[in-house]
């Protein structure tokens, strides 16, 4: 990834944020890194949307993010606004005055997202989309995974799950429908199930979102769903914790581990269900190198400095890119990470990066039993 046509293309895609020219007026220092602001300090802002669509979150992503600041001596402020969009707008804000030169978020909805890039632009302070693009909002830069890619690989997961099953009717419990990276993953999966669809080798069966990707939510519709059809024999859940629900109902009908779901994320959770048999894949999503590659561009643009593939480190099959913006039918440069299929098979991959500890997932009797019965540790 690091040869001179990849520099040229990262130089092009991303220079479009003028970031060599990040010195702001008020003193502002492309070296030094400090500007006005109510604590005379310039620093990154980092907020983070809530604690219940993903426990990454919470666990994960301040984790990742601190270190690779800390590493880089740059001053962060990472904050979550545990799912309430006044609050998210309050921390922007506070963060905007106290003088930060690069504003992370991860949107709650596309609405009080755009709102908060708005502001941040006013003040001419450099922005980031960490992993979910903000419809409509004009950030600078979009950092994330490739979203139809991962929608692709639980598809295709869950054919290859159903197998030889005559004539499948499947569900599908989408993501929220303010979530763009829902968007593009049930594109991907579409992709692979629609042809399925139209040859009538499966049935198409109850297909719908779930707000703010909520688990509780996910278990009332999906019960709903297997009233209005009883023959369900696969589910595409878009995440983890859809899936857990769904396993969750399944099992009051005696039909989990006879009924295929997807997940994505994997979480602990889900990585139990493999191990259990309940869920049948799950998509990785390595947080770890995301976190770090969204945090050098964040030091790139606080030092004004121009991003390069040796600056930003990027992990093998990252892609460089345009991501178009369906609303506002801008173009973001993206920085595109590759997503991974775990089944059981492969749960040790997820292991090797530390991004569950065996400790956590082989916890209990039985999951230590299982661990072991499966080679993992």
């Amino acid at each position: 990834m690091r040869n001179g046509l990849l520099a040229l293309a990262l130089v092009g895609l991303l220079a479009t944020g003028s970031i060599t020219g990040c010195t702001k007026t008020g003193g502002a220092s492309s070296a030094g890194g400090s500007r006005g602001g109510r604590n005379g300090t310039a620093k990154v802002g980092v907020i983070l949307p809530d604690t219940t669509s993903s426990p990454r979150w919470e666990i994960y992503d301040p984790k990742y993010l601190q270190r690779a600041f800390d590493e880089a001596n740059v001053p962060v402020d990472i904050q979550n606004a545990n799912g309430d969009r006044t609050r998210f707008a309050e921390i922007a804000d506070n963060m905007i005055a106290d003088g930060v030169q690069v504003l992370m978020i991860v949107n709650l909805d596309p609405r009080s997202g755009a709102a908060v890039l708005s502001k941040a632009r006013e003040a001419k302070v450099k922005t980031i989309d960490y992993d979910r693009l903000t419809l409509g909002g004009g950030a600078d830069y979009h950092v994330g995974f490739d979203n139809f890619r991962a929608g692709v690989l639980q598809g295709e997961g869950l054919v290859a799950c159903l197998g030889a099953t005559d004539k499948p009717v499947v569900a599908e419990l989408n993501g929220s429908p303010t979530d763009n990276n829902a968007t593009l993953l049930k594109k991907g999966y579409d992709s692979v199930l629609q042809p399925k669809y139209d040859s009538a080798e499966y049935v198409k069966g109850p297909d719908q979102d779930v707000p703010d990707w909520l688990s509780v939510e996910a278990g009332l519709i999906f019960e709903q769903m297997l009233d209005q059809q009883p023959k369900i024999r696969g589910v595409l859940a878009a995440n983890d914790g859809l899936a857990s629900a769904v396993i969750g109902v399944l099992k009051k009908h005696n039909l989990n581990g006879k009924v295929p779901v997807t997940g994505q994320d994997a979480t602990v959770e889900g990585l139990r269900n493999l191990l259990t048999g309940d869920q049948c894949m799950t998509v990785y999503r390595a947080v770890r190198p995301e976190a770090r590659t969204a945090a050098n561009l964040a030091i790139d643009l606080y030092h004004g400095r121009q991003p390069s593939p040796e600056s930003l480190d990027l992990p093998a099959g990252t892609n460089l890119g345009r991501l178009k913006d369906p609303e506002s039918g801008a173009y973001v440069p993206f920085v595109g990470l590759t997503p991974e299929l775990i089944t059981k098979a492969n749960i040790q991959s997820v292991l090797n990066d530390s991004f569950v500890l065996p400790a956590d997932l082989c916890a209990g009797e039985r999951f230590t039993r299982l661990c072991r019965e499966n080679g993992l540790g």
